[in-house]
Order: structure tokens, then C-alpha cells, then sequence
């Protein structure tokens, strides 16, 4: 048991690594202008991801799955361990990072290292997300923010009155950004150890199944809960007062813009009645919510006529999400490496 959780530990690490720096997406804004308590937001927050995690969580890590299947416990290690170094080594270089695409450079190098061949069509599903995924939350932020405008004047409501609609805004639309954080991101944390899950599925009372899959995400779902209690405040500070420069309604706008796009690519639900009704459906992939929310931050500069639009601090997070994926398979080629030669440890079969 204690190898097990031995090696648990990194996809752990990576958890409590994205609670700590993506809960800064969704509440930091309203905690740094105080229309919300850290530790309400914290709570909120913490509980929310748990509960995405293990109700829709599943969804989101079929495509990663198929990229790469690590079924290994210790290549499941290496991978999550250099994914939550890289997203930690990029973040002290002041490079904006993507644990998406950390996660997805560690599946790639462990196929190398491996000789397992890399889904294509996996791979260009994931990385058309990349693209995608800040387009979509843009034309959201873009679409919502005329709308909320066109209700606040017409509706001739009163200041306080409108400051207090947007703190319950804030809270309702944290607890659903919460919920799709941890539906659509869980898999980065956790996907790796799917296949080479230590856990059995439990029935109880014969009225539904906890799956081993659940169980997993379960743990990265606290892992992502403690990392946002324990480290996010001054993470949620800096974004929400040092980078994006916005308002509280049009901070409500970027959670609620970036959190349908998460939501989006990670129901199992809403993707299995689209198909059924022959409609296109957005693929079930793991996105940033970094670049969901980026992506929002720019269909409000847009929709205010493009002012205060950074191209440079642009350049800089385009740098940052191709850099990422590169430095994370290097990094994850050369730990397998000294995992299987130096400490004798299969990391694939």
C-alpha cells in the first residue's frame, strides 16, 4: 500500500499544484476586489472540483487515455512527476503554463521512451482545443458581455443593488467554474493512472458502483481541493489584481465565459445527446482553463473595442504553451530513463 501511494504522490503533487494556481481563474478576481472572502471562495471552490471530479471527470480523460496508455504505476509517476515540475520550473521562469499540455508532453515522451505508437487522431483533437478552446471562450465573453451590458442599462437597477447581484453572480458561477475545473481537468491529474489503477470497484448496498476510476479521481479531486485552501490566495490576489485588469461584472463575464467552454469538453452527457440527435459534438479533452480564461479576457478587450489589448504579453503565453509540451516530454523521457536503468522499475510492459 505505501508504493502504491508511493507513487499516487506525483499525480497528487500535480493536483494540489493546479488547485493552487487554476482556483486563481475562477475567484480571483472576486477576491481581490473583496466582493468574496478567500475563505468562502476556497471552500466553495474546494468542494465544487470534488464534486466535478468524481461525477463527470471520467468524460474528459477517454481522449487523453487514448493518446498514450501508461500501464505502469512507475511510468504513471514519472509522467504525472514531470508534468507538475515542468508546470513548476515554467511558472519560476515567469513563462504562463498550461497543465494540459504539461500532461500531454509527459504522455508523449513516455510513448517514446516506450515505442508505443502516439494516437495521431487523439493528439490533433487535444491540440485542436488548443486553438479552439481560447476562441470559443472569447466569442462566449464577447456574446455575454453585450447581454449583461444591454440588461444592466435597461434595467436602470441601482449600484448597491447591482453590486450585491453581481456577488451572488460571482458565487453561482464560481461554484459551476469549480465544477467544471475539476469535470474537465481531473484528467490531467489523474488520467495517467487509469489504466494502471491499484484500486477495485466497490458496491454499495447494491444501489451504484464507486468505480476504481472514481476512487482515483476522488483523491486528485482533494489533492486539487487542498492545494486551493492551502497556497491559492496569493495566486488569486496577483491574477485577479495584477494581470486582468477587470471590473467585478466583467469578471463574472470571463468565469462564466471560460467555465462553459471547460463544461463543454467535459459532459459526457451533453456529448452523448449531441451524437445520438446527429449533431456535431465537442470532443470529450482535457483544455486549459488558463486559455479559457485568457481567451475571455480577450472577447472583453474585443468587445470594448479592443483597447488595452497586450500583444507582447500575448507573444509571451503563446511562447509559453509551445515551450510547455516540448520541455515536458524531454523531462519525462530522461526521468523514465533513470527510473528503468537506475532504480530498476518498470515503467512500461
Amino acid at each position: 500500500m505505501l508504493t502504491v501511494l508511493f507513487f499516487l504522490s506525483s499525480g497528487l503533487f500535480l493536483g494540489w499544484s493546479l488547485g493552487a494556481n487554476d482556483a486563481a481563474n475562477i475567484f480571483g478576481t472576486a477576491v481581490s476586489t473583496k466582493m468574496i472572502k478567500f475563505r468562502t471562495a476556497a471552500i466553495i471552490c474546494s468542494i465544487f472540483v470534488i464534486i466535478g471530479a468524481v461525477v463527470s471527470g471520467a468524460g474528459a480523460s477517454h481522449t487523453l487515455g487514448k493518446l498514450g496508455e501508461v500501464n505502469e504505476l512507475a511510468g504513471a509517476f514519472i509522467v504525472a512527476l514531470a508534468a507538475a515540475l515542468t508546470v513548476l520550473w515554467m511558472t519560476k521562469a515567469g513563462l504562463p503554463v498550461s497543465t494540459s499540455q504539461a500532461i500531454v508532453g509527459a504522455i508523449i515522451g513516455w510513448n517514446f521512451f516506450s515505442g508505443t505508437a502516439t494516437s495521431i487522431s487523439s493528439l490533433s483533437k487535444i491540440v485542436g482545443t488548443w486553438v479552439f478552446s481560447p476562441i470559443l471562450s472569447a466569442l462566449f465573453a464577447f456574446l455575454l458581455f453585450h447581454l449583461i451590458k444591454k440588461l444592466i442599462e435597461s434595467s436602470n437597477i441601482h449600484l448597491l443593488r447591482l453590486d450585491s447581484y453581481t456577488r451572488i453572480g460571482l458565487l453561482i458561477v464560481g461554484a459551476f467554474g469549480s465544477y467544471s475545473l475539476g469535470a474537465n481537468n481531473i484528467g490531467n491529474v489523474m488520467g495517467v493512472f487509469i489504466n494502471a489503477s491499484p484500486f477495485q470497484d466497490i458496491s454499495v448496498a447494491g444501489i451504484f458502483t464507486f468505480t476504481s476510476v472514481q476512487q482515483l479521481f476522488l483523491l486528485g479531486g482533494i489533492a486539487i481541493g487542498i492545494g486551493v485552501i492551502s497556497y491559492s490566495k496569493k495566486v488569486m490576489q496577483t491574477v485577479g489584481s495584477g494581470i486582468f485588469k477587470l471590473s467585478p461584472v466583467t469578471a463574472l463575464v470571463v468565469v462564466l465565459a471560460s467555465s462553459l467552454t471547460l463544461f463543454l469538453f467535459a459532459s459526457q452527457s451533453l456529448h452523448d445527446f449531441l451524437t445520438s440527435n446527429h449533431l456535431p459534438a465537442f470532443p470529450l479533452v482535457p483544455v486549459s482553463s488558463s486559455q479559457a480564461v485568457v481567451g475571455s479576457v480577450m472577447g472583453i478587450s474585443i468587445a470594448k473595442g479592443g483597447r488595452n489589448l497586450n500583444f507582447k504579453k500575448l507573444g509571451q503565453i503563446s511562447l509559453g504553451w509551445v515551450v510547455t509540451p516540448i520541455a515536458s516530454a524531454i523531462l519525462t523521457y530522461i526521468a523514465l530513463f533513470f527510473m528503468q536503468n537506475v532504480f530498476l522499475q518498470n515503467v512500461y510492459h
